[in-house]
């Protein structure tokens, strides 16, 4: 093999798997020397595997693999104990969860079309990274190990009188939170049994007043004023809604939303029409407003949210107690179209690396044509964090009266398919509330 020229050993070893390639420097010094560095071997190598990334400039190929290779090595670890404690040379410093949770964001970020949409959906492109991390976190155990550390898991753990192994930081609890979301298929149980429900968790962090405040503009943000995605909340939101799409057998008519891991929550992952009009508004708006949206919004008795809120005694820092009384879902039909698109100024809230597009539309019930609440004229913007999040923010208007505002963020970014997960409230941000979970995901692009 080694006597080949190189153009042929070349076309010989591209077809190699990543995990094959990684073991060859070992055979050898001469391939080792022939593999080491070889930026274009590997480029070869991460495409016959992998979605071509939307932005090849910059990637360090060979990094990409080593990535790849070693993520799967620690899911292939039997206990999620051992997949925690997993090191190698060049991470040593680093927590697995960490590792884990920048190669699954690298490999979403790189996604691109297969050229196909996929299975039961006409909205959402098929990605071979996103099949490649499915397939690696339809294991149980992976979930167990990098998507159930947050908060949230804890207190559900400690629950069944199960004390977390590890001490994890603030920021390695986002980033478990965060790969929940991506994962986007509500964790709905765990625990051996799977006999512990997370939902009453969520709804205690869900429709706990003291999390909405002008810091967090009460959406999914960090108390901090720096609109920084809490990623601990969006779970949260996530969790309570999933719960109630099962509940409703919502998941029949909306799975590969709420019931296809992964699918949906990278960049560009919508299908759009072709824009008839290069001119418009619409050929001009980066995140693809226009269209028809399908909405799910939560809420409580406002008994049951009061009570829960203001005649509880545990009104500290810590935690809430747990929350199962059941809720109210709607399901609504949003069609909105661009109005306006402004860039944004130096002393903006938004990030002038994009647009900021302004919407309007209607919204209707789908379900309870009775509730008033559901219909309504909506308006709304658009626009780019300065963490580089999609923030979106919308109004309802009653009679020409503002009612209710949400606050939310585009899970996978700019046009993705999984849509926009956050909370709606009162309009004048009303102390006593009410506000709950809400998500909105794209239908159609035509209105």
């Amino acid at each position: 093999l080694t006597t080949l020229p190189n153009e042929i050993l070349h076309n010989i070893l591209q077809w190699l798997p990543p995990k094959d390639l990684g073991s060859l420097p070992r055979v050898c010094r001469a391939l080792h020397s022939y593999v080491k560095d070889n930026q274009k071997l590997c480029h070869d190598v991460y495409l016959h595997h992998f979605d071509l990334p939307p932005a090849e400039e910059g990637v360090d190929w060979q990094d990409e693999l080593h990535g790849i290779v070693r993520l799967e090595n620690i899911c292939l670890r039997e206990t999620a104990e051992e997949k925690a404690s997993f090191s190698c040379h060049t991470f040593l410093l680093f927590h697995p969860l960490s590792f884990v949770y920048d190669v699954v964001n690298r490999m979403l970020q790189h996604a691109s079309s297969a050229g196909h949409a996929v299975e039961a959906s006409d909205t959402q492109y098929a990605s071979r990274n996103v099949d490649f991390l499915n397939s690696l976190f339809e294991n149980e155990v992976n979930r167990e190990a990098f998507l159930q550390k947050s908060s949230l898991f804890e207190r559900v753990y400690r629950s069944q009188h199960q004390l977390p192994s590890d001490n994890l930081s603030k920021e390695q609890r986002q980033q478990s939170a965060k790969l929940h979301c991506l994962y986007g298929k509500s964790i709905l149980k765990v625990g051996r049994l799977r006999s512990a429900r997370t939902y009453p968790y969520a709804c205690s962090k869900v429709y706990d007043i003291r999390q909405y405040t002008a810091q967090t503009r009460w959406g999914p943000f960090m108390n901090d004023g720096s609109d920084r995605v809490d990623w601990e909340k969006v779970e949260a939101i996530l969790i309570v809604l999933g719960n109630n799409v099962y509940a409703k057998k919502l998941t029949r008519l909306f799975s590969d939303i709420w019931d296809n891991p992964f699918s949906g929550s990278w960049k560009g992952s919508f299908i759009t029409s072709p824009s008839p009009d290069i001119t418009s508004l619409d050929a001009m708006d980066p995140y693809g407003v226009t269209g028809t949206w399908y909405r799910l919004v939560c809420f409580l008795d406002y008994n049951d949210f009061f009570s829960y809120n203001f005649t509880n005694p545990e009104r500290d820092e810590s935690p809430l107690h747990t929350l199962d009384v059941g809720e109210a879902t709607r399901l609504i039909i949003m069609r909105i179209h661009v109005t306006k698109i402004e860039q944004a100024g130096p002393d903006s809230e938004y990030s002038s690396d994009l647009p900021i597009v302004h919407f309007e539309g209607i919204s209707r019930p789908l379900d309870d044509s009775w509730d008033d609440n559901a219909s309504s004229d909506l308006r709304g913007t658009v626009g780019l964090t300065k963490e580089g999040e999609v923030r979106w923010t919308s109004v309802s208007i009653f009679h020409g009266h503002e009612r209710w505002k949400s606050e939310g963020v585009q899970v996978g970014g700019v046009r993705s398919a999984r849509g926009v997960i956050g909370n709606w409230f009162d309009r004048d941000y009303d102390p006593h509330g009410p506000c709950g979970p809400s998500a909105y995901w794209k239908a159609s692009d035509s209105e």
